[in-house]
């Protein structure tokens, strides 16, 4: 065997090698990629083989992208490190120092950085993290950076982390790299324009927060399909196309446009006043007629067509997660309570009603507020109490018992008996929740990484329901655009055992609704 021949199967060789350590699926086809390169023909000239080399690396220069990561980054999303492709991560190594001190956590904060070391120690059985690990088929590299600040960089106090951390990106970006710094720190993004650094927040999981689905869309059509949808009390939508219906500011509206569980307002091209209300079934995609329940759910009737869509949904045993926005006074927090109430109680189809919230912004623990742990835990559910106990008070929804016990004692009762549950969600994460109606409030607070954690700890017969104001969040790293809540609604429409109402009409006194609108 040729001394080429010989270094090409050594190559190829040590190439596999590297492929088996790998536990990252791009791995084969990283080491196929390079098998075939090696048994590419070599250009006999050695000028050509210069050339061409050269031609390459430069062409693989201008279109690299060097993206530096801050720690509040990864805290938001494990798997940060993984979404740049081609190009190269870097992490600086204050940045691990920094994810060292999270690791103990018990919180979302904590579960996210120990994730991320452990994606870090599997790299570190490739290569050399420091050399940088190349990780994916198109050449995507992982490498964590020592702090070395530049003599002259006399702009940054660098007894700060977070100047420590933006050293690396400026130290790449003196050098000639196409560098971006990448933070959910609004802060660093200001700091990072004043050193002539690009910089961005971390889009991955970002959604147009101006165009979200609403779960809804007025169509103005004939006066025969609005009679046909309750006398047939079901509809084919393709009916929608014999006649095209119109959005009410002209835009044409086909059924294709529709999705599964989104309602339909129509509204008669002859005469506006007569009108209809409709849902996309999900598992036939027929259009079946809208009317609400009848009959109250725990005490409350829907005061608007945006709440009986919502109720629909709510009581809707085949879709098993709903969302609803909507600003303070919309009642979407009061409504998915007496669903839930309803089924648990009433109707006795699940085990438990458990209704959640976020501590505080970042996952803070209870600890932040006084008092012992009863204490703490009341002051923070206090909003879920004050509407269960509505619900309870109201005469029809009482029980037979209701005269001789006041709300707080049939309150204390139902959470004795384990049929009402209400905590913290961070005591509620790590555990499977079968036959339970489930509740998360104030869910735009939590990051499409905490969502999917939760989402994914249904068990079987659960329902959940995802309640916020994406105008009114608390997270300093999040925003309508990044938030968990506007991420599940936007990545689940058009799933058939899942709908969505943004709910905008405040049902609570005048000066309620004056503030939600002009404060």
């Amino acid at each position: 065997m040729s001394v080429q021949n010989r270094d090409r199967t050594d190559a190829a060789a040590i190439d596999r090698r590297y492929c088996r350590h790998s536990t990252y699926g791009a791995a084969l086809g990283l080491c196929q990629l390079k098998d075939r390169a090696l048994t590419t023909h070599t250009p006999h000239d050695a000028s050509e083989a210069r050339s061409t080399t050269q031609s390459a690396a430069q062409g693989a220069l201008a279109t690299k992208k060097y993206f530096v990561l801050d720690t509040n980054v990864l805290l938001h999303n494990p798997q940060a490190i993984f979404k740049f492709e081609e190009h190269e991560v870097v992490i600086p190594l204050t940045v691990i120092e920094e994810l060292d001190t999270f690791k103990k956590n018990n919180d979302e904060t904590g579960r996210n950085a120990r994730q991320v070391v452990r994606g870090l120690d599997k790299l570190r059985s490739i290569g050399h993290l420091f050399e940088g690990v190349v990780w994916n088929e198109q050449g995507g590299i992982i490498r964590v950076a020592r702090v070395e600040p530049m003599e002259d960089e006399r702009s940054l106090e660098l007894n700060k982390n977070d100047n420590l951390i933006l050293s690396v990106a400026a130290k790449l970006n003196r050098q000639g790299l196409r560098t971006i710094f990448i933070t959910k720190d609004i802060n660093a993004r200001v700091k990072c324009d004043a050193l002539g650094i690009d910089t961005e927040d971390f889009e991955a999981d970002r959604v147009d927060a101006d165009w979200l689905h609403s779960g809804y869309c007025s169509m103005q059509v004939s006066t025969e399909i609005i009679d046909s949808l309750y006398q047939e009390r079901q509809l084919p939508r393709t009916m929608l196309d014999i006649t095209p219906g119109r959005t009410p500011d002209g835009q044409l509206m086909k059924s294709e446009d529709l999705v599964p569980n989104q309602f339909v307002i129509l509204i008669d091209q002859a005469d506006s006043g007569h009108t209809g209300l409709a849902r996309v079934l999900g598992n036939t995609g027929h259009l079946i007629p809208v009317t609400g329940p009848r009959k109250p759910v725990y005490g409350i009737m829907a005061r608007n067509v945006q709440q009986t869509m919502a109720l629909d949904l709510l009581l809707d045993d085949d879709v098993k997660l709903v969302t609803l926005i909507g600003p303070a006074g919309t009642g979407k927090t009061l409504m998915a309570i007496a669903t839930g109430m309803q089924k648990v109680f009433k109707e006795e189809r699940l085990d438990k009603l458990l209704v959640a919230r976020p501590i505080m912004p970042l996952g803070r623990d209870i600890g932040y507020l006084p008092g012992d742990k009863d204490e703490k835990l009341s002051m923070w559910m206090q909003p879920i109490f004050d509407n269960v106990g509505y619900l309870l008070s109201t005469r029809s929804a009482g029980q037979g018992d209701a005269d001789s016990k006041s709300t707080e004692q049939r309150l204390d009762q139902l959470m004795a008996t384990g049929k009402l549950v209400m905590e913290p969600l961070t005591y509620i994460r790590g555990r499977s929740i079968p036959h339970q109606f489930m509740i998360i409030d104030e869910a735009q607070n939590l990051s499409p990484h905490e969502i999917k954690t939760i989402v994914s700890r249904v068990g079987d017969g659960t329902k959940i329901v995802l309640c916020g104001d994406i105008g009114q969040i608390d997270n300093p790293y999040l925003d309508a655009a990044s938030n968990g809540l506007a991420h599940a609604i936007e990545r689940l429409k058009g799933q058939t055992i899942a709908g969505h109402v943004t709910l905008s009409k405040t049902e609570r006194s005048e000066l309620a609704s004056l503030a939600a609108e002009v404060l």
